[in-house]
């Protein structure tokens, strides 16, 4: 049984001046900046999740592109893997539940862009393997969304989505912990 610590889509593209910026995204990179020191200082695993998406599909995290890399806020180290994927959920079509069973991994504590996609659906994958998942909050960030007519700000997107994960059975906390 080991702690790992998984980075999620933290990418340029999120963030001032790419193609799809989150609310609070600068802030919750210093903080997942922190988390990742932490992991590091500890010995923990330490894993990065890298979206590369096609040219035709989102026009953001296109693969080979600028904002397709990891801000280097948190770069990974020769040392750490850096897991790719193509949909939001980090676990479909990737290597990463292999990987955590080849470290021993059972408990994950989770960073990332965007609270409301890629951490919602990795987080719920990560409770469906029977592992436990902490969500460092304010090492999230989500964008401003629309729906009915009605627009959501992206802090309150946020608030909506960590609500849910803990309420589906994640620990969501703020960094740094107690």
């Amino acid at each position: 049984m080991a702690r790992g610590v998984l980075l999620i889509d933290i990418q340029q593209d999120y963030f001032a001046g790419g193609a799809y910026p989150l609310v609070g995204a600068e802030a919750a990179a210093l903080v997942a900046q922190a988390v990742l020191a932490d992991a590091r200082d500890r010995g923990d695993w330490v894993g990065h999740v890298q979206h590369l998406a096609e040219p035709s599909v989102d026009g953001f995290l296109v693969s080979g592109t600028p904002g397709a890399d990891i801000h280097s806020l948190v770069s990974p180290l020769a040392t750490e893997i850096v897991i790719t994927k193509t949909r939001p959920n980090s676990y479909l079509g990737t290597k990463l539940q292999a990987v955590l069973d080849e470290n021993d991994i059972d408990d994950l504590v989770v960073v990332g862009m965007m609270t409301s996609m890629c951490v919602d659906a990795t987080v719920r994958a990560v409770l469906d393997t029977g592992r436990s998942a902490m969500v460092i909050e304010n090492g999230c960030a989500a964008p401003d969304l629309e729906f009915g007519g009605e627009s959501i700000g992206g802090r309150l997107v946020h608030l909506a989505f960590a609500s849910a994960l803990r309420d589906a059975g994640a620990t969501v906390v703020t960094w740094p912990l107690n």
